[in-house]
């Protein structure tokens, strides 16, 4: 898209305009006049550029919403030194550590994941539940907390089972306890042929928004599903490294695997269902009511349900029949759901007949900053609906914005 800057406005017409304008206010001369006003004009455009802290003045206004504060409370994150300090049983885990710890100890965990990667482990779980402390957090408002975590952990633990779970008929552990086998996606190591996920690390364009690492060799690091979510693509680590390193994008995009290596194999997933991905709700918002359905929603058949979990977590609805795929997430929430104790009758679980999430729902959250095209809008960003390296939810990065797109440094 071409970029107009102020020179296009000296053109014969617009003097010829301006200087219409004055004399019809019984300004001076058209020529002289139209001159002076459009130095005037120019000189205007130029002290435009703003200050940083102008900059983060209008990020803070843009963002001073009952919209904003919500979704930001949803996906606020804890220092990452506060989350290596969490441990099962310490009197000083976070509120939300506890919460999940009373209604699911350490010895539910190994008999709900009776087959896990021995990476999965419980303690890792308890620090990726601690980064998003609105998971399994306390609800000032009425809304029952034990109930909405307990909804929480059925949801999570089912899409486990699809995910990453070894579906295999012939084990005496039954299937919505197989989870968590897989912490790399099957067939796929750092040095082997194919599993790259990276097609789009050698376009110049795309690469410049979430740049790919390189081996030694100069290939391009690899983004294959690693983790309990099985995160792929550079387009999902850039954003989850942003949330796990106070907006550095860079750090997972070097190094991937930290995503199968460390606790982020599960905090992957528990990002997964806090963050909104427009026009899709966070599973967090589906499942504790915050996200109100529009009549848009509803005609598709999207309500505040697991089946619409599926529908964000991969799209295997529409189909007019259940996928196996679906099938086993509905059959394995159901098991968790009963074993945590939580009354799941009447709860909608089919998503056979769920359309796609479009423009047209209440979730399309303009989240992202983007340079501002429109008439008067140079040296600014405005709030947009589609992916850019520039989330909203993440303080700063309205700066960011800024210098990235109008080659400017605010200072």
């Amino acid at each position: 898209m071409k970029i107009w800057h102020i020179s296009r406005l000296a053109t014969p017409l617009m003097a010829g305009l301006l200087g219409s304008v004055l004399l019809a206010c019984g300004g001076n001369t058209p020529a002289d006049s139209a001159s002076t006003l459009l130095a005037e004009t120019t000189t205007q455009a130029v002290a435009a550029v703003p200050t940083k802290a102008q900059a983060e003045a209008t990020e803070a206004s843009l963002t001073n919403n009952d919209f904003f504060h919500k979704v930001k409370a949803s996906i606020r994150t804890l220092p990452n030194a506060a989350v290596d300090a969490v441990q099962p049983g310490l009197a000083s885990n976070p509120i939300n550590v506890k919460r999940v710890e009373r209604l699911m100890p350490a010895a539910k965990w190994d008999f709900y994941f009776a087959v896990r990667d021995a990476s999965y482990t419980y303690q890792r779980f308890l620090q990726a539940v601690a980064k998003f402390p609105g998971l399994c957090d306390d609800y000032t408002d009425g809304r029952n907390a034990d109930t909405i975590c307990r909804r929480s952990l059925a949801t999570m633990f089912a899409h486990f089972g699809q995910e990453t779970g070894d579906h295999n008929a012939s084990l005496p552990v039954p299937q919505w306890r197989q989870g968590l086998k897989y912490l790399r996606e099957l067939g796929c190591d750092e040095t082997g042929p194919g599993c790259g996920y990276n097609a789009e690390c050698a376009d110049p364009v795309f690469n410049k928004v979430w740049t790919c690492g390189t081996n030694a060799d100069g290939s391009f690091k690899k983004y294959f599903g690693r983790g309990a979510k099985q995160l792929s693509y550079n387009y999902n680590y850039g954003p989850f490294s942003q949330m796990m390193n106070n907006g550095d994008q860079s750090v997972l995009l070097k190094n991937p695997d930290l995503v199968a290596s460390t606790w982020l194999n599960l905090a992957s997933a528990t990002f997964f269902f806090v963050y909104p991905q427009p026009p899709k709700p966070s599973m967090l918002h589906v499942i504790d009511g915050t996200w109100v359905p529009n009549a848009a929603d509803k005609a598709a058949g999207a309500g505040n349900d697991f089946a619409t979990t599926i529908m964000i977590i991969n799209a295997e609805c529409g189909a007019g029949t259940e996928k196996l795929a679906a099938q086993n997430r509905i059959d394995y929430y159901k098991q968790f759901a009963a074993d945590l104790g939580l009354n799941i009758n009447g709860e909608k679980l089919s998503c056979a007949n769920m359309q796609r999430f479009t423009a047209a729902s209440s979730a399309s959250y303009n989240i992202y900053w983007e340079k501002n095209w429109n008439t008067g809008g140079e040296n600014q960003c405005q709030l947009v609906s589609y992916q850019t390296p520039y989330s909203a939810l993440i303080g700063g990065n309205y700066v960011k914005c800024v210098e990235a797109n109008w080659n400017v440094k605010l200072k």
